[in-house]
């Protein structure tokens, strides 16, 4: 199990979770952020942060967001794992879920 970011994040990037986590498993996206579910130590600590309570433990995801889980999966296919986002950077893509939502105002 891990932590997932739905869609209060999409087009937002707060980053306030990349601070706080201890193991640097919070990846950043075109339009969002992602969590590494490898590298995820479930200690929670992102949750709290995030200003648009767009994180949840993976069970706890609400149903109209579920789509969002597969996106978090989905997005670490190709990448495997790094062993650290900063190690990375920004990664120029977003999961096919993700790229096919509505572009968001910059003032939402």
């Amino acid at each position: 199990m891990t932590y997932i970011i739905a869609e209060p994040c999409v087009d937002l990037l707060d980053k306030a979770c990349i601070e706080e986590c201890p193991v640097d498993c919070i990846y950043e996206g075109n339009r969002m952020l992602y969590i590494h579910p490898d590298e995820c130590v479930d200690c929670g600590a992102c949750e709290p942060v995030c200003p648009v309570e767009a994180i949840f433990y993976e069970d706890d995801v609400p149903e109209e967001w579920n789509d969002y889980t597969a996106a978090n999966y989905e997005f670490f296919e190709e990448l495997g794992s790094p062993g650290g986002a900063s190690k990375v950077g920004k990664i120029d893509k977003d999961a096919a879920f993700v790229v096919s939502r509505p572009t968001k105002p910059a003032d939402e």
